[in-house]
């Protein structure tokens, strides 16, 4: 599957005659026993080498599929832990893409996988409680990315209203809301 994909991309890559055509592809999350970690490596590496404009997942759904399959064979807790687990690939896959996230800077258990229980972004966060607090008004667009319950229109709105004076509080930024919250948590103003 790799080598078409290197051909795509020689092919639309940059001045190329074909340059304007994106590659997507996509992973079916749980069907071979692969663990979160693979998918990010592969992930990244689609994304760094091959330059792939996007990557969607779809959780296997058990009982459609071949009875050899390591997906067929593998007993959840909970069944709808694997549609967690693509939600948390698709989150990783936005902090890859649009946040300035590395495959390294992603937090994986024991067994390999991402939390279920807490976001990347937020994981991470946690795992490197140093760079926190961080200022409102002083912080970068890259610092204030990081920060869990911050996204790209939020920062960006937050460095609209640093040109127009002090950022006081959370709501001088917008409405408190749970992702607005979870933010206030890693910000001083």
């Amino acid at each position: 599957i790799i080598e078409p994909i290197k051909l795509i991309s020689r092919l639309t890559a940059r001045g190329s005659k074909y340059s304007k055509v994106k590659q997507t592809t996509q992973f079916i999350i749980g069907a071979a026993g692969e663990s979160d970690v693979e998918i990010v490596k592969y992930m990244w590496g689609l994304y760094k080498r091959l330059g792939l404009q996007r990557i969607y997942f779809s959780a296997y759904q058990k009982g459609l599929g071949d009875k050899s399959l390591p997906g067929e064979r593998v007993t959840l807790e909970k069944p709808g832990d694997v549609f967690a687990r693509e939600h948390r690939l698709y989150q990783v896959d936005f902090l890859l893409r649009k946040y300035g996230f590395a495959e390294s800077d992603m937090v994986f258990g024991d067994s390999g996988n991402l939390s279920l229980m807490c976001d990347p972004k937020e994981a991470w966060a946690k795992r490197h409680p140093e760079r926190f607090p961080v200022s409102a008004n002083r912080a970068s667009k890259f610092e204030l990315l990081r920060v869990p319950g911050l996204g790209p229109v939020t920062v960006a709105r937050i460095l609209q209203r640093r040109r127009q004076g002090w950022i006081r509080s959370i709501e001088d930024v917008g409405k408190l809301g749970a992702r607005l919250a979870k933010a206030n948590q890693y910000l001083v103003f």
